[in-house]
């Protein structure tokens, strides 16, 4: 981990139909959100109709406004974004609002155009998920914008007036005019002139109501794991849930747990221009980010050399970070660990190296936890604890290995969930990789400077230790011999220590 004094940042996001503050604590490449206030004030509700902000959603944004000034002259974090998007874009009184805001809050806001707005989405999508490929659709209540993503970063992005308030009905609005014919063919229309740019097998959904989308097809879906980042939807049932959303009534979509009455109303719209986008654009897959503009503005503020680490690794490391006895540990287990299961067959590709690291990174995790209930409080946080760059496969893994690293008895709280991300192999490997863990700290006494003085190897029959001269002693003892040969069963070896 490349060091840097945590420190803490915020940025306020001023869109068409919310205005957000969230403060966020960054430790190097790791991004912890440590405050998030929204108010959905539908600034940009009355673009469609006249062109203009809406008075009563300028009235609550400068309330928030008000509000969020008196949080962050409590909280004085170090740097502080103010931005604003469509609707102050594109509205004829945009200006005149901008310049209110600095009088009565005195924020100085940044008015994003549509291809800067689509920059910093595609931005926040690499610093969650930096292997991302594809196409970035951040849907805000006025508008979509469009961004490829390569091998090299993001492209030149686009901007289409395709958000609730620019589609909806200027004689019903979003709440009484919803028409999904009429949105459907005013969807196809703009997005014809853009489809050839950006067809794509995997789209990367940002926004809001994307969001929504996704946790009620986890809902109908009976997924089990409500993490909404990363979560990945195939076209075909991404249809069949935005089709499903386009013909509820808004009373039935109100009655949906968790959807609040303002988000039923923008929902269906962005249920139809999804569908549109897999039919015109021959999507195959959906991966939802929980990341967007916001992150995307952090993530550029980053030195290089801090934007180029891996944030899975980087966000273990943090998590676990004043735990333990040693911030040493988790680079210490991963370089004595890494060499013997890179021998084993891949079962993530490429992954596995970075699995292992962060596996060991967690090592420590609720190292200040009591005994007894320890592994399943830590296998319940790292399933679900913030960290961006993993799939819920990984995210699964490392719980796995987590809860492993604690108990003996494999008996984590949620097996069905486990069961239905990861294959029988992934799941022994990861039994395998927190009793390995378990073995290193047990022989160790947790000390990286003990540890080096030992090694593990694998050969097609044993798991073995040994030491250097002079510290055979090391490895003698009752708790050695039964960690390696826990470990030793989960990857199907027998024990070998070598003392002489």
């Amino acid at each position: 981990m490349v060091f840097q004094a945590p420190r803490d940042a915020a940025v306020i996001d001023i869109g068409s139909n919310s205005v957000r503050l969230v403060v966020y604590r960054l430790e190097g490449r790791a991004i912890w959100t440590v405050f998030n206030e929204k108010v959905l004030a539908g600034l940009g509700r009355d673009l469609g109709d006249s062109g203009r902000l809406s008075p009563e959603g300028v009235l609550q944004t400068l309330q928030a406004l008000k509000r969020f000034r008196a949080v962050l002259e409590a909280v004085d974090p170090a740097e502080t974004f103010v931005v604003a998007t469509a609707a102050a874009r594109e509205a004829r009184d945009g200006q005149d609002f901008i310049a209110q805001v600095r009088e009565q809050t005195g924020f100085t806001v940044r008015v994003l155009t549509g291809e800067e707005e689509a920059h910093y989405a595609a931005l926040g999508v690499l610093a969650g998920a930096p292997d991302a490929e594809g196409v970035v659709g951040d849907l805000g209540g006025a508008s979509l914008e469009l961004v490829r993503l390569s091998t090299t970063g993001a492209g030149q992005g686009v901007t289409l007036p395709l958000g609730p308030f620019s589609l909806a009905d200027p004689h019903g609005g979003p709440n009484g005019g919803f028409d999904a014919e009429r949105v459907r063919r005013l969807t196809r229309e703009r997005v014809a002139a853009v489809a050839d740019d950006f067809r794509t097998d995997t789209f990367h959904a940002v926004g809001g109501a994307w969001r929504n989308l996704a946790l009620l097809h986890m809902r109908l879906s009976g997924y089990p794991l409500h993490v909404v980042h990363q979560y990945e939807i195939s076209a075909p049932e991404a249809l069949a849930a935005a089709r499903l959303v386009a013909h509820q009534s808004k009373s039935s979509l109100d009655r949906i747990e968790g959807m609040s009455k303002k988000r039923s109303e923008t929902l269906p719209y962005a249920a139809v221009v999804l569908e549109i986008l897999i039919e015109q654009l021959g999507l195959k897959r959906i991966e939802i980010s929980a990341y967007g503009v916001r992150e995307g503005l952090l993530f550029e503020a980053m030195p290089p050399r801090v934007r180029g680490l891996d944030p899975l690794i980087e966000g273990c490391t943090a998590l676990g970070a004043r735990q333990g006895v040693a911030d040493e540990l988790g680079p210490a287990l991963d370089a004595w660990i890494a060499p013997a299961f890179r021998t084993l067959p891949p079962l993530f590709g490429e992954r596995d190296g970075v699995l292992v690291a962060a596996a060991c990174r967690l090592s420590d995790v609720g190292a200040r936890l009591h005994p007894d209930h320890r592994a399943d409080l830590v296998f319940e946080q790292v399933l679900r604890a913030p960290i961006a760059g993993q799939t819920h496969a990984e995210r699964s893994f490392l719980a796995v290995a987590a809860h492993a690293r604690h108990a003996t008895n494999f008996n984590p709280p949620e097996l069905e969930t486990l069961e239905r991300l990861l294959s029988p192999a992934q799941l022994k490997r990861a039994r395998a990789l927190g009793a390995t863990i378990r073995l290193a700290c047990d022989l160790s006494g947790r000390s990286p400077r003990l540890l080096a003085h030992s090694r593990l190897t694998l050969d097609k029959s044993h798991l073995i230790l040994a030491a250097d001269p002079g510290f055979a002693d090391l490895l003698l003892g009752e708790q050695t011999n039964k960690r390696a040969n826990t470990a030793a069963q989960h990857l199907n070896l027998k024990p070998k220590i070598i003392t002489g």
